[in-house]
């Protein structure tokens, strides 16, 4: 399991320091004349005694969610580990070296000092080494948790700007731009002034789609406006197959919302509702406020899930801006008509 596996990690890396410490302990001592297997013995008890007490202090920490909680109640609770800590240390070590003492198995210089004012500085050095592998510990946990984030901003960065690129080669597909092209094609020479005006439509169709990423929001009025430029142009493909009506409240005109968010579901009505619906049918844009929030709805004729893996690029997107702005979507069948609804909070 990965805890299991991240636990066994940590106990073989923080045997590192501890052994270290311990070496440097009897490097410092094998320059010191009265140098005993007592001494010896105690850097090896405090070096092992150090290696499970810091453990512990990391097993307690992560049980109880110390780590989640502000910077005045985490270094309290570490505070006290390592006070504590280093208390059982000593200890521990006096335990086990009083018998050994006793028994003839070690020897110190001077029999050993175990008085108040020697135990009180072996606390404090104990507490100083204890106190400087939290440190360490911690400050090691924040740069690694920072590098996480980071990371993880960079993927989500690199996704949403993937998930962008398709939802404008999904609104950019070569089927609308070629019938666009097209219609106009026929209508240069059927009706000049239509033709003109199919162009302009066409120009800041394709303009909003280039420069839909430059704003996290945009008012309602904006976006109406695009989507009558995209709804004039589809309007020359589909003639009276596609009749649209129109319920949008004034009230809504300066409320905020991602951009192409409307766009995106006439767009999508039309690819999988109208146009592969016999005859066309009826889309109804509504727009209304509600205490707080902003709520559009799109209707047309079809069935939820119909046209393929059409509804996953746009709709996908349409989630993802959502997610970001904490509005809501559904999509939802009633009868023979397909209803999309948006709700963005102001």
């Amino acid at each position: 399991m990965p805890g299991d596996e991240a636990s066994a990690r940590f106990w073989w890396t923080n045997l590192a320091p501890w052994l270290a410490y311990l070496l440097i302990n009897l490097v410092l001592l094998s320059n010191y004349a009265s140098w005993t297997s007592g001494m010896t013995m105690i850097c090896v008890l405090l070096s092992t005694a150090l290696y499970l007490v810091s453990g512990a202090i990391r097993h307690l920490a992560q049980r109880h969610g110390w780590l989640d909680k502000e910077l005045g109640a985490l270094c309290w609770r570490l505070l006290t580990c390592v006070l504590v800590g280093a208390a059982l240390v000593q200890i521990a070590i006096a335990a086990v070296l009083r018998p050994m003492l006793m028994l003839g198995w070690i020897t110190l210089p001077d029999g050993g000092d175990f008085s108040m004012g020697a135990s009180f500085g072996y606390w404090i050095n104990t507490s100083i080494m204890l106190g400087l592998w939290v440190a360490g510990w911690i400050g090691w946990r924040a740069l690694r948790h920072a590098r996480e984030a980071r990371e993880a901003r960079i993927r989500a960065e690199s996704e949403r700007q993937q998930m962008q690129q398709d939802a404008l080669r999904a609104r950019l597909n070569p089927h609308f731009v070629f019938n666009a092209l097209n219609n106009l094609r026929a209508l240069i020479l059927e009706d000049p002034q239509r033709a003109r005006e199919l162009v302009g439509r066409l120009s800041n169709t394709l303009r909003h789609a280039l420069g839909h990423t430059r704003h996290d929001a945009v008012p309602l009025s904006e976006e109406v406006a695009v989507v009558e430029d995209y709804l004039a142009i589809e309007s020359v493909h589909f003639e009276d197959r596609l009749c649209v009506l129109r319920d949008i409240d004034p009230a809504t005109h300066e409320a905020l919302l991602p951009p192409m968010a409307l766009q995106l579901l006439v767009e999508n009505a039309i690819k999988h509702g109208i146009a592969v619906t016999p005859g066309g049918g009826e889309l109804l844009i509504r727009a209304e406020t509600l205490p707080g929030l902003l709520r559009l709805t799109v209707e047309n004729p079809g069935t939820v899930g119909h046209g393929g893996d059409g509804h996953g690029v746009g709709l996908a997107y349409l989630r993802h801006v959502l997610g970001r702005a904490h509005g809501r979507f559904a999509l939802e069948q009633s009868g023979e008509t397909v209803r999309a609804t948006l709700e963005i909070p102001q």
